[in-house]
């Protein structure tokens, strides 16, 4: 069995679950960034402090002989002075008590002698700074504190650094980021949940014409009415009610086409085996047979053709490939292609055409030529005057074409128009001016037949006229 190779498709739910968040998750990585940073400087100030104090509490336990650069520190600090503020063994503290000029008076002799100068403006009411630093292949932070040293014997001053490893201010910082994640999720799994709720509301009615449409008959293409849909799905429903509006249109076309071929094939066809049964029996002398046989099966073919024109047509205005055409060129070479019966009947041809640009398939134009000057050579009598004229009046194409025939009575006039309304029933199958008329309508054109009269009022031919829109540049 192969493999399907049709694309997913995704929901509308999950696209409006992914619009919506995609933009919250988002915040929540650049918000949680945001405040582990906050959340660590935060702890940092904290903290700070109590390095601080410890460097302080380390400072009032310092001794001094000796005035300014010839005092001599003593710091009696025990380890366990420290303890006090390290907190559940997370972190641990080390000092170190120097000269100003770097000689170690107390503490961890490895612990690098501060080398940094005070802010401007320190945290705090004292001569303290706070850096970054790495101490036995561990981060710490380093808090200096230059403490004036004073007794009754000296004079001096110390630079007292207290350096703490980062457990327990990194720890304080995940915990507060945890606290705040743990919430944020939950305002996300809000918004999903509403997110869902809210589109499986938003597209109940979206189901409820899928329903509905899937409930129709199969050849039910009748508008479809949903007062209740929302108004964002009217441009389709507009959308679906014209395709099966063009649909309905072109099923009928094709129901009124099959019958019409029935019903007019039928006739030609009994004709056509009556003339062979009779040939066959020999009733008539061959000769004679076969034009009798030759001419009913010229006429059906005729008529074949002309209902498959017209069937193209509808299918022409259903999925047009038009172009620009020059109305007048389309006639010359039609004009060109039934020159050998124009001059089987010796007719005065007169053929003036000037350019004129109309947007069209060029089938249509050449089957209007062709029907229309051909109705005119069949009706023209031999040595007749036949004239065809392409001209731009108006504003619009005018094609005219004028015989010399015996013209149309006007109660006949317009009902020639209408499919197989043959003015001569032996000579004609009455399609030739329906299709004339379908590929004008569908141009956005007209056409009529009008009778030429001499001042006596006697009829000297007909004039067939077709007005198309021009061609937009």
């Amino acid at each position: 069995m192969p493999l399907s190779t049709a694309p997913r498709r995704t929901s509308l739910r999950f696209r409006l679950l992914l619009g919506l968040l995609a933009p919250v998750a988002l915040f929540i990585v650049i918000n949680s960034v945001s405040v582990y940073r906050q959340a660590l400087a935060a702890a940092t100030t904290a903290y700070d402090r109590t390095l601080l104090a410890s460097a302080k509490t380390i400072g009032e336990q310092l001794d001094v002989t000796g005035y300014d650069e010839a005092a001599v520190l003593r710091a009696t600090v025990p380890y366990s002075a420290l303890e006090a503020f390290e907190a559940d063994n997370q972190s641990r503290m080390y000092y170190r008590v120097s000269t100003q000029r770097g000689e170690l008076v107390s503490g961890f002799e490895e612990l690098p002698f501060w080398h940094g100068r005070l802010p401007d403006r320190p945290p705090y009411a004292a001569l303290v700074d706070f850096y970054d630093d790495r101490f036995r292949a561990r981060p710490v932070r380093v808090a200096v504190l230059l403490q004036p040293v004073a007794s009754s014997q000296g004079r001096g001053m110390a630079v007292v650094q207290v350096a703490e490893t980062l457990e327990l201010r990194e720890a304080l910082a995940r915990r507060l980021l945890v606290d705040m994640l743990w919430r944020q999720l939950l305002l996300a799994a809000v918004i999903a949940g509403v997110t869902v709720l809210v589109v499986q509301l938003a597209t109940r009615p979206v189901r409820a014409l899928g329903r509905a449409i899937e409930a129709r008959a199969a050849g039910d293409l009748s508008p479809i009415d949903a007062p209740d849909a929302p108004r964002e799905l009217l441009p389709l429903l507009d959308a679906m009610t014209g395709v099966m509006g063009r649909l309905q249109r072109l099923l009928d076309h094709q129901k009124r086409f099959v019958r019409d071929a029935a019903h007019q094939l039928r006739t030609p066809l009994a004709v056509l085996k009556a003339q062979v049964q009779s040939a066959r029996r020999g009733d008539l002398p061959a000769a004679e047979a076969l034009a009798d046989i030759g001419g009913t099966v010229e006429r059906a073919t005729l008529l074949a053709n002309q209902m498959l024109s017209l069937a193209k047509i509808e299918q022409l205005r259903q999925q047009p490939e038009w172009e620009t055409l020059d109305l007048g060129e389309v006639v010359r070479q039609v004009a060109l292609d039934l020159s050998p019966l124009v001059a089987d009947k010796a007719l005065d041809f007169e053929l003036a055409v000037q350019p004129a640009a109309v947007h069209a398939h060029r089938w249509m134009l050449t089957e209007l030529a062709r029907n229309l000057l051909h109705n005119a050579i069949k009706h023209s009598p031999a040595g007749g005057g036949l004239a065809v004229r392409v001209a731009v009046q108006d504003g619009r194409a005018l094609l005219r074409v004028s015989d010399a025939g015996p013209g149309i009575p006007a109660e006949l006039r317009q009902r020639l128009f209408a499919p197989f309304a043959a003015g001569d029933v032996a000579r004609g199958s009455g399609l030739g001016l329906a299709i004339c008329r379908e590929i004008v309508h569908t141009l956005g054109g007209d056409i009529a037949l009008d009778n030429r009269t001499a001042p006596d009022g006697r009829v000297t031919g007909l004039d067939a006229l077709v007005r198309l829109p021009l061609a937009r540049h």
